[in-house]
């Protein structure tokens, strides 16, 4: 391995490559530069600061005496205030899940409370069970109506009837079954 080497200068030549060195502006040659100042004076500022900081605080030159009477003064205190940073609150995330809400179902139509017409109804199915009111007659022979124990048709599965001219009401229960003919529109009053 071999190392470069630095060419050399003719004897008598000039140690700059490219010509004299550079002089210093007119005006300004034998005056120290402001950084040399600044090193010098602060310099000597800083070891006059460390002398004296010696001095006053350090050990026994005078004797005792004078060290005890510059303990004996009052010595400004010295207050650093350090504000800490809060930290952040840590970040809580909950996850939700949503249990979809089922769809409403929607209401079956239940037992009618007012029918009109000619018909047998079974009460609870067909009708709600409860007080009706007509009107009467829709036509010139009468409102007939009547309470059934069953659908069978016989003379004996009527358990009360009427034949109406005018308004009237029947009381209906569950189970039975109702028949009307030629009346107007039944309505539950209760």
């Amino acid at each position: 391995m071999s190392t470069p080497q630095q060419p050399q200068q003719p004897s008598g030549s000039s140690p700059w490559p490219y010509g004299p060195p550079p002089q210093p502006p007119a005006g300004r040659q034998g005056r120290p530069s402001r950084v040399k100042k600044w090193l010098t004076h602060g310099g000597a500022a800083f070891i006059a600061l460390i002398v004296g900081a010696a001095v006053a605080g350090g050990g026994e030159a005078d004797g005792g005496a004078d060290t005890a009477a510059v303990d004996a003064q009052a010595q400004p205190a010295a207050t650093a205030t350090v504000t800490a940073e809060a930290e952040p609150a840590p970040t809580v995330t909950e996850t939700v899940t949503a249990t979809p809400e089922p769809p409403k179902k929607a209401e079956l139509p239940g037992p009618a409370t007012s029918f009109e017409g000619d018909g047998e109804y079974l009460v609870g199915t067909d009708i709600k069970p409860g007080t009706y009111k007509t009107a009467g007659s829709d036509g010139e022979f009468g409102c007939y109506w009547a309470r059934l124990k069953d659908a069978s048709g016989e003379f004996d599965a009527i358990i009360a009837n009427n034949n109406l001219k005018g308004p009237g009401r029947v009381n209906l229960n569950k189970g039975e079954y109702f028949q009307t003919q030629r009346c107007a529109e039944w309505t539950r009053v209760g």
